[in-house]
């Protein structure tokens, strides 16, 4: 099984592949240097295989190495960051502000 975890900057998501084929996405949206991850997906014939982190630490190291910083909205990001401290170091708090923000920019 080859996985696979790219930036698709036109859909503002990460997505990962299996194979080839599309497992989930991380989508996102980037403000002030700041890229908020709101939501991750694995697709359900794809479930049970550790895909959700897989592709969350796929993004973070794709984020350091840009440079931005995360803004973790995503309970599934959120989770990994508490279980992974060594990564908070690239993550702001969620605050009030960039919720309005997102919501939006999501409308």
């Amino acid at each position: 099984m080859t996985t696979t975890v790219q930036r698709n900057d036109s859909a503002q998501r990460y997505e990962i592949t299996v194979d080839g084929d599309l497992a989930g996405f991380a989508a996102f949206a980037d403000h002030d240097g700041r890229r908020i991850m709101y939501h991750t997906e694995i697709f359900d014939a794809f479930a049970g295989r550790g895909l959700g982190t897989t592709l969350v630490a796929g993004a973070l190291a794709d984020i350091r190495e840009s440079g931005t910083r995360v803004v973790p909205v995503c309970p599934l990001v959120a989770a990994y960051l508490r279980k992974h401290p060594d990564q908070n170091d690239i993550a702001d708090a969620v605050e009030p502000a960039t919720l309005r923000r997102l919501q939006s920019a999501l409308r």
